[in-house]
C-alpha cells in the first residue's frame, strides 16, 4: 500500500515541479523582454524643464518627455509647459538627457498644444532615438505595461526610472467628486467632453508626467502618463502614494501630430 501511494504521489510532485519551473521561465522571459525594450527606448527618454543662465539653479526640471517621428519631436504633457516664460531674462524651455556619459541640455520650441488631452509637442534641433507609437485600441484591462521617466525630477539625476503595472481600468477622464464645492470649470469641461484614459495600479510621481506608457515586450508606446490620484493632499504624494495613476491613450498623440502636419 505504501509502495502504491508513493507511485501515486511522484507524478503529482513532478507536475508541481514542472509548473513552478514554467512559472519562473515565464517571469524570466517577461523580465528579459522588458530589459530588451529598455535598451531601445531609454535613449529617447528626456526630462522637460526650463533653463535660465542667471538663475540658481539654472536648470529646473518639470516633467518627462519622449522622442517620436524623426527624433526631433518631443511628446510631453501640456501642464508641464509653463504658462509664461521669462524671456526678458532669457529663460527658455529645455530638454535634458544623458548621453555618452554626459548630461546634456538643448533648447526646445513648442509646436503643438492640446490642453483638452493634456498633450504638448516640442521641437528640438537634434535628433534622438524615437519611440514607436503603438495602438491604443489593442489595450485591454489586466494587461501589463511599463513606463519610464523621472519620478521626482532632478533629485535622482538624468537616469530614467522604470515602473510596471497593469491596466486596472479603462475609465472616463472625470474622477468623481464628493462635494459640490469641488466642481470647477475644468471639471465641467471634462463632463461635457469626456474621453477614456488608462488607469494603472502603479505609482507615478509628479516628475513622471509625460512618461511613455509602453508594451514591455515591444517598446511600443500606448499612452502618456499625465496624473496620479492623490489620497489626501499634494504634500503627501511622496510619503503616501495612492498607487493609482492615469495615462492618456496614444491615439490622441497621433491626432495632435497629424492635425499639425507633424506625423
Amino acid at each position: 500500500m505504501r509502495f502504491k501511494l508513493f507511485l501515486y504521489k511522484l507524478p503529482v510532485r513532478a507536475v508541481l515541479l514542472g509548473f513552478i519551473t514554467l512559472l519562473f521561465s515565464v517571469n524570466s522571459f517577461a523580465e528579459q523582454s522588458l530589459a530588451d525594450a529598455l535598451v531601445k527606448i531609454k535613449p529617447g527618454i528626456v526630462a522637460i524643464g526650463t533653463y535660465m543662465s542667471k538663475r540658481n539653479p539654472r536648470s529646473v526640471f518639470l516633467a518627462t518627455g519622449f522622442a517620436v517621428g524623426d527624433g526631433s519631436l518631443i511628446i510631453t504633457n501640456a501642464h508641464a509647459i509653463p504658462e509664461t516664460i521669462d524671456h526678458e531674462h532669457l529663460e527658455q524651455i529645455a530638454v535634458f538627457y544623458h548621453k555618452d556619459n554626459e548630461d546634456k541640455a538643448i533648447f526646445a520650441t513648442e509646436v503643438a498644444l492640446d490642453k483638452a488631452h493634456d498633450l504638448a509637442v516640442l521641437k528640438i534641433t537634434e535628433r534622438l532615438s524615437p519611440l514607436e507609437l503603438g495602438s491604443a485600441s489593442s489595450v485591454r484591462e489586466g494587461q501589463l505595461y511599463a513606463f519610464t521617466g523621472f519620478p521626482i525630477g532632478m533629485v535622482l539625476g538624468l537616469y530614467p526610472v522604470t515602473h510596471r503595472g497593469i491596466i486596472s481600468a479603462i475609465t472616463p477622464t472625470v474622477i468623481p467628486v464628493i462635494r459640490a464645492g469641488q466642481i470647477n470649470e475644468k471639471l465641467l469641461n471634462r463632463l461635457q467632453n469626456p474621453y477614456n484614459v488608462f488607469q494603472l495600479d502603479a505609482t507615478a510621481y509628479p516628475g513622471n508626467s509625460g512618461s511613455p506608457l509602453y508594451d514591455p515586450n515591444t517598446g511600443k508606446v500606448i499612452g502618456v502618463i499625465n496624473k496620479v490620484f492623490v489620497q489626501e493632499s499634494k504634500e503627501n504624494i511622496l510619503s503616501k502614494p495612492s498607487g493609482i495613476s492615469y495615462a492618456i491613450p496614444v491615439n490622441h498623440v497621433e491626432n495632435l501630430l497629424k492635425a499639425k502636419g507633424l506625423y
